[in-house]
C-alpha cells in the first residue's frame, strides 16, 4: 500500500544491534515447509504458496518499480497469463503497458553558496526535489523559522518568508513535515530544515538515489503548480554558517546572510515501467464488449540496509504492531524484556539471519498473487461470465498510484466500458498466520458504497455466502478516517473517474514495509478465501443482466481525493 511519506528501515535496528548479542549472519532454514507443484484450475492455498513463493523470493530484491527487477516479476505474471490462456490487452498485442517513468537526479556539482563560500550536495546538505516548479535561491536571506512540531504560534508567520531562505530546526529526529512547511512558506525562495546531522545512514542513502516519478505529473505540474521554495536539509554548521552564530541562539525572524544556489533536475527513462493487461472475453455477445476491472499492484520497496531479521521481527511485534505505520515510536522500558522473550523463542528454531531484501510478500504479493490465481479460475471455468473481466496489475503504486492513473487515462479498453474495478491490497494476514498479531481474521471492505450502493449490496451478500461467513470491518472506510485508505491504493483511480470500486484488505500488521513481510508468514488459507470472494463478487457483477446503478456523486476526476 502506498505510504505518503519517505520509506526507510526504522533506526529500531541500531537499537536492536545494541540490545542483542552479536550473532552468525546467515540465512536459516524457514519453519514454513514450501513445496512447489504446479497450479490447478481451482483457487487453493496451495497454488497461492506456489506462486507467492516465486513473486516474493529474494531473486525479485523487492520488486520496486524503476528497477529491472519490477521487470522481473511481471515477466513471471506475463508468462503465467499466456500459459492459462489469458488473452493479452497491453500494447502493440502484448501483456505489458509501458507507463512513462522517469528517473530524476540532481545534477553534478550542485552547491549552495553563503558568503563566498560554497557548500557541495551530498555532503554539506541533502536536497528534497519538490518539483519542477521550485525556485532558484538568488541572493535570498536566510531567516530563522523556528523549530518544527512547536506549534503554530512558536515558527515564522508566513508573511515573512516572502523571498527568503526559512530555516527551520527539528528538537529530535529528522523528519519535517515537506508539504506542510512548502505550503505555509509557498512565497519563500527556500526551505532548509537542519537535520542532517540526526538522518539515519539509510535515509541520506536514499535521498542521494535519483528519485523515480512519472514524466505526466511533472508535465501536468509545470502547467499547474505555482512556483515553490526549494527544499533541503543541512548539516548544523551549515545552517550556523548562515547566520553567523549557533542556532540555539536565535530568536524566530533573526536574519542572516545571502544564499544562492539552484536545485536543477536531469529526467531520464527508467526501467520496471510497465503494467500487465490482460482479459478474459464474456461469453455474452452483447455485454462482453464492458469490463469488470480487477487489479492490484506488483512493486514494493525495493531493498535497504542489512538487519537482524528476528530482532527486527520482535521489536515490531512487541513496539510497532502496524509496521512502517507507526513511524518512531519508541519503544518502553516494560517492551525489551518482551522483545528479548520473542526473540529468545526465534532464535530455538532457527539460526540468525541477515535480511535487507524488502520482498512485500503481503503487500503486495498476496494481491498480485491472488488476482492471477482468480484469472486462472476464469480462463479454466466451462462457462464464461457474461461480462468481459479485465486484469490489470499495477506498477507504481508505492510511488504514488503512477500505474493506475496511467492506465484510466490510457486504458486499453474503452474507460467508460469498464463497469467496475475491485482492487485487492495486502490480503494474506488472516487469524492463521503464522505471525503473532498478525491479523484479525475480519476483511476490510473500503469503498464499496462510495459510489454505487448496489455493488455494496453484493460485496456483503457474497461475503455472507462464503462458509464460514466472513466478517467485513468498515471502519476504515469511515468519512475523514486518518488513515485515508480509500485515497491511499489503485482503486482510487478508477473511482475518480466514476467508476464503482471495491477495495479489500486484511490490513496492517508489524511487517508492512518491513524486511519482514516475507512469505513464510502468510495465512495461505485466509488467502484462498479472500480470492475466491473476489471471483465471486466479480462473477456476480459481470453476470447483471444491468449494469451496476451508479447512485452517488462522482468525484472530480482532477480533483484532489477526500475520504
Amino acid at each position: 500500500m502506498h505510504r505518503t511519506s519517505l520509506h526507510t528501515l526504522s533506526r529500531a535496528a541500531a537499537l536492536i544491534a545494541a540490545f542483542t548479542a552479536p550473532a552468525a549472519a546467515q540465512r536459516a532454514t524457514l519453519p514454513l515447509k514450501f513445496d512447489p507443484r504446479p497450479t490447478t484450475a481451482a483457487i487453493t492455498p496451495a497454488d497461492l504458496m506456489t506462486r507467492l513463493y516465486i513473486f516474493a523470493d529474494d531473486s525479485m530484491m523487492g520488486r520496486q518499480a524503476g528497477t529491472v527487477y519490477h521487470d522481473k516479476g511481471t515477466s513471471y505474471i506475463a508468462r503465467e497469463l499466456a500459459r492459462i490462456g489469458v488473452q493479452p490487452a497491453g500494447e502493440n498485442g502484448g501483456y505489458f503497458q509501458q507507463i512513462p517513468l522517469v528517473s530524476r537526479a540532481l545534477a553534478n556539482g550542485t552547491t549552495v553558496t553563503v558568503d563566498g563560500r560554497a557548500f557541495a550536495a551530498g555532503g554539506d546538505f541533502l536536497t528534497r526535489d519538490n518539483g519542477p516548479t521550485a525556485r532558484t535561491m538568488q541572493n535570498a536571506a536566510a531567516i530563522y523559522g523556528g523549530v518544527w512540531g512547536g506549534g503554530e504560534n512558536t515558527m515564522l508567520p508566513a508573511d515573512q518568508a516572502s523571498g527568503k531562505v526559512v530555516v527551520i530546526t527539528v528538537p529530535r529526529g529528522w523528519q519535517a513535515n515537506r508539504g506542510a512547511l512548502t505550503q505555509r512558506y509557498l512565497g519563500a525562495a527556500g526551505v532548509a530544515v537542519v537535520s542532517l546531522d540526526s538522518m539515519p545512514a539509510e535515509v541520506r542513502a536514499a535521498l542521494s538515489e535519483p528519485a523515480v516519478t512519472l514524466q505526466d505529473e511533472i508535465d501536468q505540474a509545470q502547467q499547474q503548480m505555482p512556483p515553490v521554495p526549494a527544499f533541503f536539509y543541512t548539516s548544523q554548521a551549515m545552517a550556523a554558517s548562515f547566520f553567523g552564530a549557533p542556532l540555539a541562539s536565535l530568536k524566530v525572524g533573526t536574519t542572516g546572510k545571502a544564499l544562492s544556489g539552484a536545485f536543477n533536475y536531469t529526467a531520464t527513462p527508467a526501467p520496471g515501467a510497465r503494467n500487465v493487461v490482460g482479459i478474459i472475453p464474456g461469453s455474452d455477445p452483447k455485454l462482453r464488449g464492458q469490463y469488470v476491472a480487477i487489479g492490484a499492484h506488483s512493486d514494493h520497496v525495493g531493498t535497504g540496509e542489512a538487519v537482524d531479521h528476528d530482532s527486527l521481527y520482535a521489536f515490531y511485534h512487541v513496539v510497532r504492531p502496524e509496521g512502517a505505520d507507526d513511524g518512531e515510536k519508541p519503544a518502553a522500558a516494560e517492551d525489551w524484556p518482551k522483545v528479548r522473550a520473542m526473540l529468545d523463542s526465534l532464535r530455538k528454531t532457527h539460526a540468525a539471519r541477515q535480511d535487507s531484501i524488502f520482498n512485500g510478500a503481503d503487500d503486495d504479493g498476496s494481491g498480485s498473487m491472488g488476482v492471477l490465481e482468480v484469472a486462472e479460475a476464469f480462463a479454466s471455468a466451462p462457462v464464461k461470465p457474461k461480462r468481459s473481466i479485465l486484469l490489470v496489475w499495477h506498477v507504481a503504486e508505492e510511488l504514488g498510484l503512477f500505474g493506475s492513473a496511467y492506465y484510466t487515462e490510457h486504458p486499453t479498453v474503452p474507460r467508460d466500458s469498464i463497469v467496475a474495478q475491485l482492487n485487492v491490497d495486502m490480503i494474506g494476514r488472516g487469524p492463521k498466520a503464522l505471525a503473532p498479531g498478525g491479523g484479525t481474521g475480519d476483511l476490510q471492505i473500503i469503498g464499496s458504497r462510495r459510489l454505487s450502493t448496489e455493488l455494496g449490496d453484493i460485496v456483503d451478500a457474497e461475503g455472507k455466502k462464503l462458509n464460514p461467513p466472513l466478517k467485513y470491518d468498515y471502519q476504515y472506510d469511515a468519512n475523514g478516517h486518518p488513515g485515508q485508505y480509500y485515497c491511499r491504493s489503485d482503486h482510487y483511480m478508477y473511482a475518480r473517474y466514476g467508476i464503482p470500486v471495491a477495495f479489500l484488505s486484511t490490513g496492517g500488521h508489524p511487517e508492512y514495509h518491513e524486511v519482514t513481510d516475507e512469505p513464510e508468514y502468510i495465512d495461505y488459507d485466509g488467502l484462498a478465501r479472500v480470492s475466491q470472494l473476489l471471483y465471486n463478487i466479480a462473477e456476480r457483477v459481470a453476470n447483471l443482466d444491468h449494469r451496476l446503478v451508479v447512485d452517488k456523486p462522482k468525484p472530480d476526476p482532477k480533483g484532489q481525493c477526500v475520504q
